[in-house]
Formats: C-alpha cells, structure tokens, sequence
C-alpha cells in the first residue's frame, strides 16, 4: 500500500522489528528529510524537518537500510518534490523527500540512483535506482 507521510512509514516499521527479509527495497515518499533542502535554518520546526523526524531516519539507516541515492550521489541541492508555491521549482527551492531505500544485501548490487527533476507531473519528481 501507498504511505502518505514518515510517521505511517515510522509505525509500520516499527511495528515489524527485525526485518524477516534479507533483501528488499522500500520506494516512498517518505516525507521527510534527513538533510537535503534549500533552507533548513528555516525549516527546522516544520514537519518534514523536525529533529524527531531525523533521529528516525538516521536510527533506520544505522538500522542496516542504504539511501541508494547517497550511496552513489553526493551532490548538493538534489531534490525530489518542491512547493507549487513562489517559484520553487524553478528556483531549485526544494526538498528530497522521495526515497529507494534498500538492505545493506543489495548494496553491492546498487550501480545507479537517479532524480529526474525536469520531469514534471506534479510537486514530485521521479526517482530511479538500478541494480546489477
């Protein structure tokens, strides 16, 4: 099923404990971000940002899964969804907050992770790993 927002991703998770599989994926909008937006000095009560909101995910990633995204790409100012509003998208003013998180099982797999930020069907954008 399709989660909305991090805290239904967080309960899922959580709920499960250890995982059972060794190898999988987790593709989401996981509406959050551990680091990567425009203006994170003014985002720092806001959901999405909020320190909570970082200690999960950085407690999920010590918990074995790999953002493949920056497994392969460390660039700055790479996001995944922008605001409709004040020209965000134009102006590169967003967040990443999309992800394809995956086990530590299938780094070794991961060759490519990819945002297609000119691609535009909504305040997302689409975003891409491949695997060997």
């Amino acid at each position: 099923s399709y989660l909305t927002n991090s805290t239904r991703l967080a309960s899922l998770l959580d709920a499960r404990g250890p995982s059972p599989w060794t190898t999988m994926a987790i593709l989401s909008s996981y509406d959050l971000t551990e680091k990567d937006l425009k203006n994170w000095r003014g985002n720092k009560k806001n959901s999405g940002f909020l320190p909570e909101e970082r200690e999960w995910f950085a407690q999920f990633v010590a918990d074995g899964y790999v953002d493949s995204f920056r497994e392969i790409n460390q660039e700055k100012h790479q996001y995944s969804w922008w605001s409709y509003r004040a020209g965000s998208r134009q102006n590169n003013k967003g967040w990443r907050i999309d992800y394809i998180c995956i086990t530590e099982s299938l780094k070794k797999q991961l060759v490519a992770a990819e945002i297609y930020p000119d691609v535009k069907h909504s305040d997302h954008c689409p975003i891409y790993i491949a695997l060997k």
